[in-house]
């Protein structure tokens, strides 16, 4: 049975407006929903359909195609990304008291980070469309991310970064060929810049959520978290949330693994961690608002620095639905805690995935989380990019 569905091909019908449900083709280029400024999100048509047309053969993230919206395998860009391991943390779990302790490591990606999800499908779904230029504002690796995928598809990129971003990550983009522009401020002021840029050449504006496929290649996070754990998924999903479309895209893959009556027991309780100096999500989950004194300031963990998330809806939504929390942790906690996995676990981890363990630590020690819960950390990417 399963080897006869291999080649279903993508079951896309097409988008809808996050907010209201109006109806988006997914045959033309699109952006974000014209009817009410938010989030376009793809629907696909799981009737009848089961995780036997995963094409179980494909070890990357395009082992789930049939739920992925490119609709010819030919422009399909992949560096082999996806398929990341989950290992057991009984170290760190021992330390903490706790029976189970997971981390799902992103670092292991091409480019070294979870941006080689949405940037693969991303720049797959541009080739398809025929768009031939590409721009990209970012806090660092989602830059070197589209930089790559647009020099294996032949795709003119350009990057807006922020001055303040690690070398390494500035090098990487020009490695690859894209046009690096560096501005004051944080991404937000980079976002800014991408608009003007697009407005004015005519290049696509991948900028986060404000264009519906990145969110699809970060989905794929939540399935193969699905398939490892054999369908029956973690207790707590410690996620640390910039933009947001790996914490929604994680939720929305287990809606679609639900209506395909694929998950075993329920579903986690999503928690999202942002840095004490960049918190405007923790901010609209406590109070409903932005203080009014709100300055948000750069942090280490750099994909964590988003001030203005184009998606706070969408993330307040996984929040709720799941029962979920919000929190911060200091950069000095995040940086102790590098270290502390590191010469415990053998692992170095990126600042936001260390924020994860101390958010866990935080979890357990005001009751929210137990001892028997089984907790999934996931590290976004690797240390090695923020020299």
């Amino acid at each position: 049975m399963k080897n006869q569905q291999l080649n279903i091909g993508t079951l896309i019908t097409h988008l809808v407006c996050s907010k209201c449900n109006a109806t988006y083709s997914h045959q033309i280029v699109q952006t974000f929903s014209t009817c009410c400024n938010v989030p376009l999100s793809a629907v696909y048509n799981l009737n009848n359909q089961t995780i036997d047309a995963i094409n179980t053969s494909d070890y990357t993230m395009w082992r789930y195609q049939f739920v992925l919206p490119v609709i010819d395998p030919v422009n399909i860009v992949s560096l082999n990304e996806g398929f990341t391991p989950i290992s057991q943390l009984k170290k760190l779990a021992h330390q903490l008291s706790i029976d189970s302790l997971y981390l799902k490591d992103e670092a292991v990606n091409p480019t070294g980070s979870f941006k080689a999800r949405g940037l693969s499908m991303g720049v797959s779904k541009a080739k398809e469309l025929g768009i031939k230029q590409m721009v990209i504002p970012t806090a660092g690796n989602a830059g070197g991310a589209m930089s790559a995928y647009c020099a294996k598809a032949g795709i003119e990129a350009t990057v807006i970064m922020p001055k303040h971003t690690a070398d390494t990550l500035k090098e990487e983009c020009r490695l690859y060929g894209a046009n690096l522009i560096q501005i004051d401020g944080l991404i937000d002021a980079c976002g800014k810049k991408a608009r003007e840029i697009a407005a004015s050449t005519g290049a696509f504006d991948m900028s986060t959520m404000k264009e519906p496929y990145r969110l699809e290649g970060k989905k794929t996070l939540g399935y193969e978290i699905a398939e490892q754990f054999n369908w029956e998924l973690p207790d707590i999903i410690v996620y640390p949330a910039g933009g947001g479309t790996g914490l929604i895209g994680i939720w929305k893959a287990f809606k679609e693994l639900i209506t395909m009556n694929s998950i075993k027991g329920p579903l986690p309780k999503m928690v999202l961690v942002q840095s004490v100096e960049c918190s405007p999500m923790v901010h609209l989950f406590n109070n409903g608002q932005l203080p009014e004194n709100y300055t948000p300031k750069s942090s280490a963990a750099l994909g964590l620095a988003v001030p203005y998330p184009f998606a706070t809806a969408m993330m307040l939504d996984v929040l709720r639905e799941s029962n979920g929390i919000a929190l911060t942790v200091s950069e000095k906690e995040m940086e102790d805690g590098v270290e502390e996995i590191a010469k415990i676990e053998g692992l170095l981890l990126s600042p936001e995935g260390a924020a994860t363990f101390r958010a866990t630590q935080q979890l357990l020690k005001i009751g929210w989380a137990k001892s028997t819960d089984k907790i999934l950390l996931v590290n976004t990417g690797s240390w090695y990019k923020y020299r």
